[in-house]
């Protein structure tokens, strides 16, 4: 070994390299085209590539377990040089970086790029036996908050009346434009699941492929997350077919609560809603549409069977609420006063201990299975508030690895993505949950950079708008923490049921309904703002999400506000071609799913990256300032030839968008273009 690393050493002295270091030219990351297999398993040995400038190094090293490995020269192409090294089969997730020697001096390329100091973060990673489902690789989602969305059959609906919620009666919205107010959560517009299906063909054409359903299952809220029944879709979501209005006499307040019981716990109105579910996904499963349900397993309602607190279910098993015999006691906790806990204080949300109980435990390891199997077929899990699960995070890891044997065991395609804020690198290690709503790593540097204002509306940060520097640092951190299995069927979304629309963060004004009012989330917005934000979305690693109507230009302050009804026959058609034609070319370009992604400048108030792959080269680039400004990208690190033409697919600008196909010429490697005020480009090499 020391004979071989004399030669190596008397190598470099004979060789010192002519040309000067260049760090633009070094590459490597996670995806299919630096690693092979992209998925290891514990069995495979796993081919790493580095990317440097021909000729500019004299070797380089694979750093990882404090040991060195010698990468070997496999390809010269274009203008860079190609290294590989392989690693052998092991159980273990691995971290490493690149040591490469140009003459005497020393550099290291991690996430964060080419540096002199020995990295101390940053690293990439081998994730083994970590596999995520291809077809959500990439996959354009598209989220129904579903009592909002459309209302295909108002027999259906929640009546005025009809029952008591947190105190006082529900509302069942006659105008289907009313502004959402304040306790929102009993207010319901009366969409459903045959609204929903109804709009399958609208959202086919959108081009979307999976709908996520925020709750559908029995529930007293429109929300849904304070769940009545797991076992049976909502028949004020689903279908009535039995309703005892008509024929009770009496107390008009008795007839409201035995009309909700009868709704709800009917059988006859619940196999047919949960008929009617499976009916939507079959539908939809023609269509190429996937379909993800929302799982609430950290807690469930007062209304809850298990619970029945509001004496729902007193003709059958009785629930723990007035029972401490109840086979039900021991799925809750209980206070020395004998109330039950609730998460985060709320009364209505008991929290539930699948921790002491193993009835519990396996009982919704059952319901996990249950709606990703026949008849129902659904594609995946949401997991609502997932590291809140437990009292203990071990017991929360050991659960959420019983939960995806479970699910996996009855459908190997079904996705399981949590709402997770933070550092989620503990439950994405092949074994727990499949990725996560993407906050870290999408929603908030993208809403800081374009806005400078945080997803809910809150804050304003004059000192992260267009800071070009703090978002791809935020981006080169957050990287770390999700593998690429993970990253790339991440949900990247602008807005969602919880936080306020991008679309209104463009007035760069923080607010909230209850104080400044409906209207003031309309005023000031910026489509071409909101264009340049979807661009981005449309064209970065992982899954875009669209929340429904974002598509239109919907607009809205955070929870209500965000939850205003679809507004049918009042569309932004623009908006809704400008999101078709964005998806369409994003599933026409593979770069654009599966490539890697490399920022071309750092510039102030600009975004411009390559999406590339050894055949398809993809520029993206926006202007969020309010000046047209000469941009100059060195087009060449992505693998771009120093003389090639660029067709443009699709231009952005503050009232309009085109798809002529202009075409632009690199020269020496180096794209230079005019971008107007607040624009956006994606181009091709062709």
């Amino acid at each position: 070994m020391d004979y071989y690393f004399d030669l190596l050493e008397k190598k470099k002295r004979e060789s010192l390299c002519q040309i000067p270091f260049e760090p633009m030219a070094v590459f490597s990351d996670e995806t299919e085209n630096f690693r092979k297999p992209a998925e290891p398993s514990a069995e495979d040995f796993v081919e790493i590539f580095l990317r440097t400038a021909q000729n500019n190094v004299l070797c380089v090293y694979l750093c990882m377990d404090n040991r060195k490995r010698l990468m070997e020269k496999v390809k010269s192409q274009k203008k860079f040089d190609y290294y590989r090294v392989l690693l052998p089969p092991t159980k273990d997730e691995k971290q490493y970086y690149f040591e490469l020697h140009y003459n005497d001096e020393i550099y290291y390329y991690s996430h964060y790029g080419v540096a002199q100091e020995l990295p101390t973060q940053g690293f990439f990673r081998v994730v083994r036996d970590f596999y995520t489902p291809q077809w959500a690789k990439g996959a354009v989602l598209y989220q129904i908050y579903v009592d909002r969305f459309c209302n295909g059959d108002p027999s259906n609906d929640v009546k005025s009346g009809e029952y008591r919620y947190l105190g006082e009666l529900v509302t069942g919205e006659k105008e289907w434009l009313t502004q959402p107010g304040n306790e929102d959560f009993r207010h319901f517009y009366g969409g459903d699941l045959a609204g929903v299906m109804q709009k399958l063909d609208y959202l086919a054409g959108l081009g979307i492929e999976a709908i996520y359903l925020n709750p559908i299952f029995i529930s007293p809220s429109s929300h849904k997350y304070d769940i009545q029944d797991y076992d049976h879709i909502d028949p004020h979501f689903g279908k009535i077919v039995v309703d005892q209005d008509k024929i009770l006499q009496g107390d008009e307040s008795n007839a409201r609560a035995v009309s909700y019981i009868t709704r709800t716990t009917d059988e006859r109105n619940l196999m047919a809603s949960d008929a009617l579910f499976a009916e939507l996904i079959a539908k939809a499963h023609k269509k190429g549409i996937r379909v993800i349900i929302d799982g609430v397993f950290n807690h469930c309602g007062a209304f809850h069977k298990w619970l029945d607190r509001e004496k729902i279910y007193l003709n059958q098993k009785k629930g723990a609420f007035y029972c401490n015999k109840s086979p039900y006691h021991d799925y809750f906790y209980w206070n020395p006063d004998g109330s039950y806990e609730g998460w985060w204080g709320y009364e209505n949300h008991p929290k539930l201990n699948m921790e002491s109980c193993r009835a519990l435990y396996w009982e919704i390891m059952r319901i996990g299975q249950k709606w990703v199997s026949a008849p129902y077929h659904a594609d995946g899990w949401r997991l609502d508030v997932a590291a809140d699960l437990g009292k203990s995070e071990a017991f929360n890891h050991k659960f959420w690895h019983d939960f995806r044997k479970a699910v996996k065991d009855a459908n190997p395609e079904a996705i399981i993505l949590a709402e997770h804020y933070g550092d989620a690198n503990r439950w994405l290690e092949g074994d727990q949950w499949d990725s996560v709503m993407n906050y870290d790593a999408f929603m908030e540097p993208v809403s800081w950079f374009f806005t400078g204002i945080s997803k809910h509306s809150t804050e304003s940060r004059e000192d992260l708008y267009n800071n070009t520097e703090v978002f791809w640092t935020t981006m080169y951190a957050q990287s770390c923490s999700i593998p690429m299995q993970a990253a790339q069927v991440a949900m990247n979304e602008l807005s969602n049921h919880d936080h306020s629309r991008f679309l209104t963060r463009t007035n760069h004004r923080t607010g909230r309904l209850h104080t400044d009012g409906a209207l003031s989330a309309d005023l000031g917005v910026s489509r071409a703002v909101f264009r340049q934000a979807v661009l981005v979305q449309m064209t970065w690693t992982g899954a875009p999400t669209i929340y429904y109507g974002d598509e239109v230009g919907m607009t809205g302050w955070t929870d209500p506000d965000n939850r205003r009804p679809f507004p049918w026959g009042r569309e932004d058609d623009l908006l809704i071609e400008y999101h078709r034609v964005l998806i369409h070319l994003r599933k026409k370009y593979k770069a654009l799913r599966f490539g890697s992604i490399k920022s071309l400048s750092d510039e102030s108030g600009v975004l411009a990256y390559g999406r590339f792959q050894e055949r398809e080269k993809l520029v993206i680039v926006c202007n969020n300032t309010k000046e047209t400004k000469t941009i100059t990208l060195p087009v060449w690190t992505i693998g771009i030839g120093l003389f090639s033409k660029m067709q443009v697919l699709l231009r952005t600008e503050q009232m309009d968008f085109f798809t002529q196909s202009d075409d632009l010429w690199v020269a020496n490697g180096v794209l230079s273009l005019e971008m107007p005020p607040q624009s956006g480009i994606l181009m091709k090499e062709v």
